[in-house]
């Protein structure tokens, strides 16, 4: 069975009046529904001309400019081994990467598990709206707004630190999605943390898949694909492992203290240690100029007066991106938290992932 956006059908009709179009509902190959967010697409001027101009990254693939992007609207759910974005479930977990990937990609042409370009652009376009989305960060409630709360998976009391606080999906208040509205993408501050395609560190080098290209349903994201490309400083795109590349380093020994962006790495981690810092304080080291594309992917703060998110890395060995934070992280949560520290096999109670399609 293929993918069918355009036949009405009473749940679609229903999810479409009820949220005004902003969301809709998809079925995958094996008829499965799933809701998801439309995000249309917007130029990166209308962001902030300072980051230059033209489509978002996220809304080219394969050369071609997208209209809109579709986003779950809330964290997986595994059922039949098809990850669905569905309300009121308790998010899967304790799974990792390439299977993440393989659950979202299982779905069908135009499905794959969300980008890094994709969750960029949507935390750039809630800073523009002036609203930073709240969430699960302490135990089932918000960390700063106590009485936000969502339904505990686990029956727990908000706070209770105790127990397995995953809320059950949309759960939350209105501040709790994206647009500070029920129609907005639900959870991508804390609860779990979100596996995403198309980034990742190699001994501290930062490599892409350009554009939104990881977004492609086939897209290869093995360790030895010949998609990834490092980055320059003047933001051009380059083979892995050409000389002044831009790296994460670290101003403490052996890997460890706050994150600096650089061009060498001068402390490498052991395996085990790991820098951070909150995301809007981070910086370059003299001399290293920083790309707008950086900016844009959601990898260097464009604002230094972002409230919540901060910035973990490991410059040792390959790391995957993970986005949002987990339900113990405060103030380390937020739509511009990023965690690269972490093997494609690792696996977590508080690590989770989201589904997303683009035709």
């Amino acid at each position: 069975m293929g993918i069918t956006i355009s036949t009405p059908d009473a749940l679609r009709q229903s999810v479409e009046v009820a949220s005004g179009g902003v969301n809709t509902v998809l079925y995958d190959a094996k008829g499965y529904p799933s809701v998801m967010c439309v995000v249309p697409r917007f130029n990166i001027e209308d962001i902030d001309p300072a980051l230059g101009s033209g489509t978002h990254p996220a809304f080219i693939v394969g050369g071609v400019q997208k209209s809109e992007i579709f986003v779950g609207k809330f964290l997986a759910r595994v059922h039949d081994n098809h990850a669905l974005s569905m309300p009121g479930q308790d998010p899967s977990a304790w799974i990792n990467f390439d299977t993440a990937d393989a659950l979202c990609s299982v779905k069908g042409p135009g499905w794959h598990m969300m980008t890094n370009a994709e969750w960029s652009a949507v935390a750039l376009w809630c800073w523009k709206n002036g609203f930073m989305p709240r969430g699960n960060t302490n135990w089932g409630r918000d960390h700063a707004q106590t009485y936000e709360t969502g339904r505990r998976q686990d029956g727990g009391a908000p706070g209770d630190a105790t127990g397995t606080a995953r809320t059950l999906t949309g759960s939350g208040p209105a501040s709790w999605f994206h647009d500070n509205s029920p129609a907005g993408i639900a959870d991508l501050t804390g609860n779990v943390w979100e596996w995403q395609r198309g980034l990742r560190l190699v001994d501290g080098e930062i490599q892409i898949i350009p554009d939104n290209n990881a977004a492609a349903t086939d897209a290869d994201h093995s360790n030895a694909s010949t998609l990834w490309r490092a980055i320059m400083p003047d933001g051009t795109l380059v083979t892995p492992g050409t000389s002044g590349t831009l790296k994460w380093d670290a101003t403490g020994a052996t890997g460890t203290g706050s994150p600096q962006l650089a061009t060498s790495v001068t402390s490498q981690s052991d395996g085990t240690t790991s820098a951070s810092q909150q995301y809007k304080d981070l910086t370059a080291a003299a001399g290293v100029t920083v790309p707008n594309l950086l900016k844009l992917l959601g990898m260097f703060p464009h604002d230094a007066t972002i409230e919540r998110g901060r910035f973990y890395m490991r410059n040792e060995g390959e790391c995957l991106p993970l986005r949002g934070g987990g339900w113990a992280r405060g103030g380390n949560a937020g739509v511009f938290a990023l965690l690269l520290n972490s093997a494609r096999s690792h696996v977590s109670t508080y690590i989770g992932f989201r589904p997303a399609f683009v035709i």
